[in-house]
């Protein structure tokens, strides 16, 4: 008698001429992926992510840049223009902080329709401790113009975006710039900055989405108006439509992410685990704001328990949570949700937008549980 081969567990991915078009992937995403870097969510059981499992990404190329003879300019409407070495800013006052960073396009991947570009599902995040000075004193340093509107940060890299020629440039209000929380970070846990993170100086916007702290920073230059450049005015923004101004992508959006439980399907990544009790943990994170509240539920979304919120360490960081889970043998799809102390609720549908910015949507997690 020949025994019936059992059901496998998880599915088998595909032929590609199986595959609906909405799940092939072009070789220019693949390429964006390769060049950059997720932070495996197991990660999250740091409260300090290693600099090696950090997100990344590098918008152009990484530039070649000698710390020995670089510079950072700051000039525009200023009343005294500096030329700053390394050292030069490390000799002004200090500061470390532990601050979380997320990519824009964090959650791109899971919209429908799917929006082309950096294809992110929820691992572009990380947790760093930033040691540099306040941006603040070197602007107070240098004596801004009362004509002054925007700041410019320029970077070392360049390349082309839209068929345009540019450095990497990014600008902020005087208003946001003076903020005592803003930096020009030279270390990154305890090290030097690594080459792709920015060495030598970058600057680091606690609060913003990671497209703000413009890496492999040279130059600061205070101008008249509002800036209008590339990176501001065509990229990053919420748009419905390719090619309407929309508005600018800018703060965090509140999230929470779950350390999926048990261990992986090598090819699906579904999860198997052990029924009896489980404890769940993961992080939440609301930029600038904090964390008030994180919700999980077991079955898809239908109920909702609270977690247990652990201490935060910084006010940039984020916050670790808990929730003991009683798992019965079955299938079973696991789902959190945050809610910043602006009373901001994460979202269970998606937020889409043309560029694939801010989604998001509560995390769901299919687990197998024998």
């Amino acid at each position: 008698m020949t025994q019936e081969k059992p059901s496998p567990r998880f599915p088998s991915i595909p032929d590609i001429s199986e595959r609906d078009a909405v799940d092939q992937f072009h070789r220019e995403e693949l390429q964006l992926a390769l060049r950059n870097r997720g932070m495996p969510l197991e990660a999250m059981r740091y409260p300090i992510t290693p600099s090696g499992l950090h997100y990344l990404v590098i918008h152009f190329d990484i530039p070649d840049v000698d710390a020995d003879t670089w510079r950072l300019n700051v000039g525009g409407l200023v009343s005294k223009p500096l030329s700053l070495s390394l050292d030069d800013i490390k000799k002004r006052p200090a500061r470390t902080m532990a601050v979380t960073m997320e990519c824009a396009g964090n959650g791109r991947s899971l919209l429908s329709p799917r929006v082309i570009s950096q294809p992110w599902f929820t691992e572009g995040i990380g947790t760093a401790e930033w040691t540099g000075t306040p941006l603040k004193g070197i602007l107070d340093e240098a004596g801004l113009s009362d004509d002054a509107v925007d700041l410019v940060f320029s970077g070392a890299d360049q390349g082309v975006q839209g068929d345009v020629l540019q450095v990497y440039q990014r600008s902020l209000s005087l208003e946001e710039a003076n903020r005592e929380e803003m930096l020009l970070v030279y270390e990154m846990n305890g090290q030097p900055l690594q080459p792709q993170h920015g060495y030598p100086l970058r600057l680091l916007l606690p609060g913003w989405y990671g497209m703000a702290s413009v890496k492999w920073l040279e130059t600061i230059e205070a101008i008249g108006n509002k800036f209008q450049g590339y990176q501001m005015a065509t990229s990053y923004r919420y748009t419905q439509v390719k090619g309407e101004p929309g508005e600018p992508v800018s703060l965090i959006r509140v999230r929470a992410l779950m350390v999926p439980p048990g261990i992986p399907d090598t090819a699906t990544r579904g999860r198997l685990a052990t029924s009896g009790r489980q404890l769940l943990t993961g992080r939440a994170w609301a930029g600038r704001l904090g964390i008030s509240r994180v919700e999980v539920s077991v079955d898809g979304g239908s109920s909702w328990s609270d977690a247990e919120l652990g201490e935060q360490s910084s006010t940039f960081a984020w916050r670790p949570w808990s929730f003991d889970w009683d798992a019965v043998p079955g299938w079973h799809t696991l789902s959190v949700r945050a809610t910043d102390t602006a009373e901001n609720v994460q979202p269970l549908e998606q937020f889409w937008n043309a560029q694939g910015m801010g989604n998001n949507m509560a995390q769901q997690v299919r687990v197998l549980v024998e």
